[in-house]
């Protein structure tokens, strides 16, 4: 009892903060808490691009089975493009056409970002020191079905794209060969994870209320049913509590009927039910980028008369997850004239990734770690590797990682050569390693991008 009139008395202080914030600024709430139709989603990020271009860019990674943008809004200091030393964030929601409720958190999302920059200094830094970006909908061919369907809590056709295919089961999956053929949808968001730096990502589901954390499959037959551990487990556990904690509830993890009593509102995929070709996995194994897969509500296509209720329950969760982009460290992997070094190899000591992290086309890396210390091992194929020893502290706060940057003894010409010899053997790093003579040279600071 008493716990739970802790619990009253904190939602009633979350209540009043959120009232001030709209008292101070009324036009926060132009964006009514109601479902959008496709058009009137593409009208908003139209006017939110036009009304604050010096943050935002407004971009389509492809287009759905029936020719509608996937639209994504960037927000950041430098929105177009990615700037070296500033990660990269990602939200997605609609995925799955039927779960509607993230689709109309993160256009509220976006609407708190562009309005409070300059009026809140935690936006206006988590603004400043990372580049974000948000798709309101993944499959809208899906939710434009689910639209001219009766409501339906627990299923609708408008779960799968207009070729009925599940485009969270569509993803190549490391543990298991899938015949199902690959989505336009799915194509695109692939590519995109794939030629961005992503660095942490959310995608927003419906019809439990938990965070769940990679591994969603099996790691081969043979494993029993239950959890699935990752490499990077401890950050995944850290992330989702994260969000669960922030949440105004689901840290008590028993918010649905339908679902199993999650502890501390978070689970392994896999322990809760596995699957394959999952779009989690996919950017963890395959894009270096950790996503966190949160369902937002018991019921995936609620009256939208709740929806203001869930913005209150998940907006701060929302916003703090920006912060945990800057767990860990990052730097850049160079030649000593200081030109980037393309697909390094970047491991930290007992994290033995399905595939290495390696640095993007600017010689940079970032690697989210928690507190305490580690081994990190560059190698740059063909011209030897380092071993360094360094300590993480939580410094979220700073919003900026540890810098760790390495200086390797050759040139900018060089760097070219082992750049096309890795491009010719389709991924496959040079078998053979040079004594070559190198030199170290790191940078630790925790200095802020502004």
């Amino acid at each position: 009892l008493q716990e739970n009139r802790q619990t009253s008395r904190w939602k009633m202080f979350r209540s009043i903060k959120l009232l001030w914030i709209w008292a101070i600024l009324p036009d926060l709430i132009a964006l009514k808490f109601q479902y959008h139709s496709t058009q009137e989603l593409e009208g908003f990020l139209h006017d939110i691009n036009r009304k604050y271009p010096s943050i935002t860019h407004l971009y389509s990674i492809g287009r759905s089975v029936t020719g509608i943008n996937l639209w994504v809004l960037a927000i950041g200091k430098y929105p177009e493009v990615h700037t070296v030393g500033i990660p990269d964030v990602k939200y997605i929601a609609n995925i799955h056409g039927d779960e509607v409720v993230g689709r109309e958190m993160l256009l509220q999302l976006i609407e708190r970002l562009v309005k409070m920059y300059k009026h809140d200094a935690t936006i206006t830094r988590l603004i400043s020191n990372a580049r974000i970006h948000i798709m309101p909908s993944m499959n809208p061919d899906g939710f434009e079905i689910t639209q001219r369907e009766e409501r339906s809590c627990t299923y609708s056709i408008g779960r799968y794209n207009k070729e009925q295919v599940d485009l969270n089961r569509n993803f190549p999956d490391a543990f298991e060969s899938s015949t199902s053929p690959t989505q336009v949808e799915t194509t695109a968001v692939m590519n995109w994870i794939l030629n961005e730096t992503f660095v942490l990502s959310i995608s927003l589901h419906g019809g439990a209320v938990v965070a769940s954390y990679p591994y969603d499959n099996k790691q081969s037959d043979k494993q029993p049913a239950g959890y699935s551990k990752c490499p990077d487990d401890d950050v995944f556990v850290y992330i989702a509590k994260n969000y669960s904690y922030n949440h105004l509830s689901m840290f008590n993890g028993d918010e649905c009927e339908r679902t199993p009593n999650f502890q501390d509102g978070i689970t392994n995929g896999a322990e809760w039910y596995h699957f394959s070709g999952g779009m989690q996995d996919f950017n963890y194994i395959s894009g270096q980028c950790f996503e966190l897969t949160v369902e937002l509500s018991c019921c995936k296509n609620p009256p939208e008369t709740f929806l203001m209720e869930y913005w209150n329950e998940n907006q701060e969760s929302l916003i703090n997850f920006l912060k945990l982009v800057h767990l860990g460290i990052k730097g850049q992997v160079l030649t000593m004239d200081g030109a980037p070094i393309e697909n390094a190899i970047v491991e930290v000591q007992g994290r033995e990734n399905i595939n290495p992290f390696r640095t993007n086309k600017w010689g940079e890396y970032y690697r989210l770690l928690l507190p305490g210390t580690y081994i990190l091992n560059v190698t740059v194929p063909g011209f030897g590797s380092n071993t360094t020893e360094f300590q993480v502290l939580n410094d979220v706060e700073n919003f900026s990682a540890l810098v760790l940057n390495f200086h390797f003894k050759f040139n900018a010409t060089d760097a070219q050569s082992m750049k096309y010899n890795f491009h010719q053997q389709h991924g496959t790093a040079s078998n053979k390693q040079q004594n070559a003579v190198l030199l170290i040279s790191i940078v630790i600071c925790s200095a802020l991008i502004y």
